[in-house]
């Protein structure tokens, strides 16, 4: 039995888990035996300080947070890090996170086993939710691709049971696919790019651009579940663009299996009629009504047990 710690790192908050696997027993899913949640609102640190101080709260935050797990598990042996930004397959550094400004170039793995004395692997946060959810349908699926809705959107692929990452590890970045040419400027740099419309900001935005008031997109999925026009509307779009972007993926990526995850999923119920109309609209006749698209059963621990996964794979096999 290996013990491994997976995180999920985010914008606003670090969740951390214990998770167990049986190597002897290959086709049980991993086991999630304790989770933790830090609220860090690494986003907005970026923003107002340098890089280098920002960098150094987030390795902090992380090893503290790895600390006070490893205290209570000894027998911990590795861990992996889903973070949210492009990983370098070779070097393992992140060369950019759109949405922590400034982190360029830097090295979670070294840098993080250094201070906490285990091995660490890091990779994209989406990419580990992919392959925490194929992980938990050991023997059932060989290729699946998972959408993350947060604050961003991500997206991980999985083929023939091996995380694809792409030679630069930039591959399944939907989120930066352009769907509105001309469109709200992106943290890429590019316009029109999905996540401006189909994340939790891009909602508010969209909300914000109809009303001129500022909410959540959690409070504005109240307010379209009271009724309000602009607040459905909003969702709407969301569930539009998201379907732009993965019509063009599958035409690319012939993939059966589609799971939905991050905190925007609980809003599906008003993100899907939109969703499933442009879909069949934009796929071609051949794989109309041969895509399997999920809502993920998992929630946030899908990137959690993921990154334990990876990090199992990579180094304890």
């Amino acid at each position: 039995m290996t013990v491994l710690i997976g995180i999920d790192v985010g914008g606003t908050n670090l969740r951390l888990g214990v998770v167990d696997y049986d190597e002897a027993t290959p086709n049980t899913p991993p086991r999630l035996i304790e989770e933790k949640r830090f609220q860090t609102d690494f986003s907005n640190f970026c923003k107002i300080h340098t890089p280098e101080q920002a960098w150094r709260a987030i390795l902090n935050a992380t090893a503290v947070a790895i600390d006070s797990m490893h205290v209570k598990y000894p027998n911990i042996s590795a861990v992996g890090i889903g973070f949210p930004g492009f990983i370098d397959p070779h070097t393992q550094k992140i060369s950019q996170s759109p949405n922590l400004l400034g982190l360029v170039d830097v090295d979670l793995s070294t840098d993080l086993s250094q201070m906490i004395g285990l091995p660490v692997i890091t990779e994209n946060d989406a990419l580990a939710a992919a392959y925490g959810e194929y992980a938990t349908r050991s023997g059932q699926i060989n290729h699946l691709i998972y959408l993350g809705l947060g604050t961003g959107v991500g997206g991980g692929l999985i083929l023939n049971g091996q995380p694809f990452q792409g030679q630069h590890g930039v591959a399944m970045e939907v989120g930066h696919m352009t769907v509105q040419p001309n469109g709200r400027l992106c943290g890429c740099g590019n316009h029109g790019c999905m996540e401006q419309y189909a994340s939790a900001s891009g909602v508010a935005m969209s909300y914000f651009e109809a009303t001129s008031q500022q909410y959540s997109a959690r409070e504005i999925a109240n307010l379209a579940h009271q009724g309000d026009t602009h607040a459905i509307a909003a969702y709407s779009l969301a569930g539009k663009a998201l379907a732009q972007a993965l019509a063009q993926t599958l035409k690319v990526i012939d993939v059966a299996n589609v799971v939905i995850g991050g905190g925007m999923s609980a809003a599906w119920s008003l993100i899907e009629p939109a969703f499933t109309q442009q879909l069949d609209e934009d796929l071609i006749p051949a794989l109309r009504g041969k895509v399997n698209v999920s809502v993920s059963s998992m929630g946030d621990q899908a990137g959690i047990v993921g990154a334990a996964m990876l990090v199992h794979k990579k180094i304890i096999i």
